[in-house]
């Protein structure tokens, strides 16, 4: 075979003979490189060891160490776990078996469902095929081959997914040992390589294809790692999440709460409809005098989001409406027939607001913001707590400029944004470009302007702050142009995203939006759209798992509890509530008869940041005993003291910068 031209990291190009496997590649560079070994990628593809080098280009010889491979541990897990399922209970049907976040599952199809009492068991199986160390050997069968092979196994599942594989493309056949399975590969050189950081995690229903009218599967769900101290992190984690949950902490604290008659939408008891007011009133705050808040109509004619495309593209995560006397009555001639939708989101609205009136570029950048409710449908499985609703609160914005702002305004809207992160405790953001997706409006031309843009933007950002981590999220663009998102790390190491900044040539062109230019032309603006927190719920149910419900005594529904010994403080304890609400804190009286370490606990498991004890010794000496939310030390302070201390540590972030630059 001719030669091949390969380039290794460290930039040296050398010619290899085209037919030289990976695994003998790896040979020829270092013997201890080759028994770490697991794959070969060529210009960032994976690929087997046992594969051909076949083509010229960039390579790297994989070992388990790398990042890269833990897809491969996790996609070989799976494979193992599909033959312990099929030596221990002969007869069961394999059917997928992909890697998912965290993990792997392999659907079953078994007259009797598994369940976690069988996980033991299992588990014991894998280590042993991991212990084989076979090796992962590929094959290419004929189609008629394979399905025939298949169909004497009794894999009635494995036929229909051959049936589904393209003719052009290789049908690949990976045994380890004697057990072999349909995939696209690739795998690691051999079971031995996975390791035994694994577990099996929980079991599920799941039908085949995901079509309620297909039969019903078992799916075991399980997680691996390339070595033991990642496992054990990662299941303290999930425990961590769990006493985390906001669900829970909803429930303990007297948040919210959801119900069958609105799935998705969020009743807000008192307490977490302060919080929730809080957290607006903070962001408005942090607007300042850069933005104008505005308010577009919740319900707007669908001919409208037909203008701004949204219809096309987003129709099915829309609600539309119709008045009722339209439905009942569809011949009335007085009957308004038109088609409403409840707003899915803000930015045809605020295009509206824009064009009302004659805009010239002397008042460009114009800054919109809205705390917009919004409606979107999710399926019902997707529901989940304050994390996936169907209305929700946006901190929006949109800002409309001229090409030569843009870049000023992406990094002015960063800075805002990393300040507030880092207000609510995220010190760890990482800031990805989404680039156009695969459906897309607009020219590749404009496409290219505004990905250059944020490109420049986004590295200019890197360079500023080293809190920010980079990348890139290929095809994750909008429809209607390229965006930062903006992810955070919380306390137990989990990733949410949260925050956008998104580029549109598109909106303004498709609702005629212009500005009078210097030259006293029209120009069209450039819009981006913007948002901090994203879903204002889904951001609190952020806040509660990652503070574990501590909220900061800033930020907290309920400051302070005011709670008696005996009797004899009642006066004493009401006189302390009365000053401390005039002090600007949130606070209530517990004033029952009950001992007082029951309501520390059940106060505590409220997670109220503070409880001020009063009994006949503090009201005879002006005192109170001063106990904080997980810690067991109790401090007694005169009440004067404690009122200016609590005042200053509830004073928001925001705020405190003010004074302190007052004060300077």
């Amino acid at each position: 075979m001719p030669a091949v031209s390969l380039t290794f990291p460290d930039g040296s190009v050398r010619d290899y003979d085209a037919a030289m496997t990976g695994a003998e590649l790896a040979e020829s560079i270092s013997k201890s490189l080759a028994k770490k070994a697991v794959a070969l990628a060529i210009d960032g593809e994976l690929r087997d060891l046992s594969d051909p080098l076949k083509k010229s280009g960039k390579v790297e010889i994989v070992t388990r160490e790398d990042p890269r491979a833990l897809e491969l541990i996790r996609h070989d897990a799976a494979h193992v776990l599909a033959e312990a399922v099929q030596e221990l209970w002969p007869g069961t049907q394999v059917t997928i078996g992909p890697v998912i976040e965290n993990g792997f599952y392999y659907d079953f199809a078994r007259n009797e469902p598994f369940s976690p009492e069988d996980f033991p068991v299992i588990e014991k199986k894998m280590r042993e095929i991991i212990g084989r160390n076979k090796p992962f050997t590929k094959q290419v069968w004929d189609r008629d081959h394979a399905k025939k092979v298949f169909r004497d196994k009794g894999e009635a599942y494995k036929i229909e997914l051959i049936d589904a594989i393209p003719e052009d493309q290789d049908l690949k056949i990976y045994a380890q040992g004697d057990w072999f399975d349909l995939c696209r590969g690739p795998h690691m050189a051999s079971t031995g390589q996975i390791g035994n950081a694994f577990k099996l995690m929980k079991v599920a229903g799941a039908y085949w294809r995901g079509d309620s009218n297909r039969p019903m599967l078992t799916r075991i769900y399980g997680t691996a790692w390339a070595d033991q101290a990642q496992l054990d992190q990662y299941i303290h984690m999930l425990e961590e999440a769990e006493k985390r949950d906001h669900r829970r902490l909803g429930r303990e604290m007297d948040l919210f709460h959801f119900q069958e008659e609105g799935p998705g939408v969020v009743f807000w008891h008192a307490k977490g409809w302060k919080m929730f007011q809080n957290l607006i009133a903070y962001m408005r705050r942090r607007l300042g005098d850069d933005y104008q808040e505005v308010n577009a109509p919740q319900v707007l004619d669908k001919s409208l989001w037909e203008t701004s495309g949204h219809w096309g593209w987003y129709q099915e995560n829309m609600f539309a409406v119709k008045s009722a006397h339209a439905f009942t009555h569809p011949e009335d001639p007085e009957a308004d027939q038109r088609v409403f939708a409840l707003k899915p989101m803000n930015c045809p609205g605020h295009v509206q607001i824009f064009k009302h009136g004659l805009k010239s570029y002397r008042d460009l950048p114009i800054r919109l913001a809205e705390f917009g409710n919004v409606h979107r449908y999710e399926p019902s499985g997707a529901l989940h707590g304050l994390m996936r609703v169907r209305a929700f609160t946006q901190d929006d914005a949109h800002i409309f400029c001229t090409e030569e702002q843009l870049e000023a305004e992406i990094l002015k809207i960063n800075d805002l944004m990393m300040s507030v992160y880092k207000d609510f405790g995220f010190d760890e953001v990482v800031v990805k470009l989404a680039t156009r997706p695969e459906k897309r409006v607009g020219t590749d031309a404009m496409w290219d302007h505004a990905e250059d843009i944020l490109k420049s933007a986004l590295a200019r950002m890197a360079r500023a702050d080293n809190r920010i981590k980079t990348g890139i999220n290929e095809g994750e663009g909008t429809f209607y142009g390229p965006k930062f998102e903006y992810t955070l790390r919380d306390a137990i190491g989990r990733e949410w995203q949260c925050g956008t900044t998104q580029v549109d040539f598109n909106l303004p062109e498709r609702f005629g939006a212009f500005y009078i230019g210097s030259d006293s032309e029209k120009k069209q603006p450039v819009m981006v759209h913007r948002a901090i927190c994203g879903s204002l719920e889904r951001f609190l149910g952020i806040l509660m798992e990652s503070h574990a419900g501590h909220m900061p005594l800033w930020f907290a529904p309920l400051q302070v509890v005011v709670a008696t010994i005996t009797s004899d403080a009642d006066a004493y304890a009401a006189s302390v509530v009365v000053k401390l609400k005039q002090a600007g804190l949130s606070v209530e009286a517990d004033l029952r008869n009950e001992k007082i370490n029951y309501k520390v606990r059940e106060h505590s498991l409220a997670k109220v940041p503070v409880i001020l004890v009063c009994g006949k010794r503090e009201a005879e000496e002006g005192t109170v005993n001063i106990r904080r939310l997980g810690s067991r030390d109790q401090e007694s302070q005169t009440l004067e003291a404690a009122i200016g201390m609590l005042v200053d540590e509830a004073l928001p972030p925001d705020l405190r910068r003010q004074r302190l630059a007052n004060a300077a």
